[in-house]
């Protein structure tokens, strides 16, 4: 019987191939829209958790307070050498490393920019490298005994920042001074990180003046819990600093809260996007049930004859209830398909464009058949009152309809 149902509920849907088309299309919009909105953020959060799994677990990181992810934004609260000297002698701290920026002009045959330069102590690189996940494309890294040699990030070499493409062995001036390239870095895909110039801090000093630090990398012991190293290191910093928690300047920050921040920012900007797409979703409702109440009056007499052959008013409440959740079931297929392509095509400008592997996509089993089942309710619920009315239409009233 169920499929007597379906058979007739997708017949009357062909006979208004247009209505049934402009019905759908606030469905499959809104569909496409929450789809593509929660495959991004699922596959940002992917991305994210494969960031941190690859610092580890047994590293957390200092911060002058006030201070954005990126490089450079601090303000007039800094970190000096002395901070990180009493980090290094807390119990449980295995290593440190830390580093220095600089917005440095940089000139290649005859080109001048301006870029970021990361500087760190020659003896601290491993541990920067490591939380770095810096790995050659080409060239070698400079020896600690090196001096007056860099290497750079990989769109220098592959995203023509400069007319010519710069490889190992080429010079390059940065604020003035000569440098050899020894290697280019494999792409990280963070277009920020991407550009950066990489040096020992005692060439660094060539440069810059500068004595802040932008952030302490700590590295506990093994076995050590990270939570109480990270607050004993609290404690021992505010009182060299001479600060109390009111007056606190500077951010320690583990995994953990590193990844719960951007979770809750993450939220947020999904919440705001779907609450939008929900509107949409609300359009093709309202769409879907003029469209059911419309067939109602249209089918008016053809309801009296069914009725008059012996159809129940059960029968006639589930062919309508079926049509608007083929449509909607449709408006869901049509989303679905269209949401996967508008990702992949995001996630495409996200690595060629923008060079960043951090805009992902993807497509879980379970968010597919959640925005069909969704797709398909929305639109059996939107149905509901014009089914109930059909249902309702005595025979008599229906045969005589004109």
């Amino acid at each position: 019987m169920i499929t007597d149902y379906i058979t007739l509920a997708f017949r009357n849907l062909t006979k208004r191939k247009l209505r049934s088309w402009l019905t759908m299309l606030g469905i499959f919009v809104s569909i496409a829209t929450i789809f593509v909105l929660i495959a991004v953020s699922l596959g940002f959060q992917v991305a994210v958790e494969e960031q941190f799994k690859q610092l580890g677990t047994d590293k957390f990181f200092i911060m002058p307070k006030g201070q954005l992810a990126g490089p450079g934004t601090s303000g007039a609260v800094s970190l000096t050498k002395a901070d990180a000297d009493v980090v290094e002698r807390v119990t449980g701290v295995r290593d440190i490393s830390y580093f220095y920026v600089s917005n440095s002009k940089i000139e290649f045959k005859n080109q001048k920019k301006y870029f970021m330069v990361a500087s760190f102590p020659s003896d601290r690189w491993k541990l920067f490298k490591d939380v770095s996940s810096l790995k050659l494309d080409e060239g070698q890294y400079p020896s600690i005994r090196d001096r007056g040699k860099v290497f750079l990030g990989s769109q220098y070499k592959y995203n023509k920042i400069f007319n010519t493409p710069i490889k190992s062995g080429d010079k390059l001036t940065i604020d003035g001074v000569d440098f050899k390239i020894s290697g280019i870095v494999a792409p990280l895909g963070n277009a920020q990180d991407d550009r950066n110039i990489y040096m020992y801090y005692e060439d660094f000093q060539k440069i810059s003046n500068s004595t802040s630090i932008q952030e302490i990398i700590v590295q506990v012991n093994p076995g050590e819990d990270i939570e109480e190293v990270a607050n004993r290191t609290d404690k021992k910093l505010m009182n060299f600093r001479g600060v109390t928690d009111k007056t606190k300047d500077f951010t320690i920050l583990t995994p953990e809260e590193l990844l719960s921040s951007f979770a809750s920012i993450l939220s947020i900007v999904t919440g705001f996007l779907l609450g939008v797409a929900a509107i949409s979703l609300l359009v093709g409702a309202i769409g879907i049930t003029n469209t059911m109440y419309t067939s109602v009056l249209e089918r008016t007499k053809e309801i009296g004859v069914m009725k008059a052959v012996g159809a129940k008013n059960s029968d006639i409440l589930t062919i309508f209830l079926i049509e608007s959740g083929l449509l909607g079931l449709t408006g869901g297929v049509i989303g679905v398909l269209l949401g996967m392509g508008i990702g992949k095509l995001i996630e495409y400008i996200a690595v060629h464009v923008i060079q960043t592997t951090l805009l992902r996509v993807v497509f879980p089993t379970y968010l597919i058949l959640g925005c069909l089942a969704f797709a398909f309710l929305v639109g059996a619920i939107s149905g509901t009152w014009p089914a109930y009315r059909a249902s309702r239409i005595r025979p008599v009233d229906a045969l005589r309809y004109e």
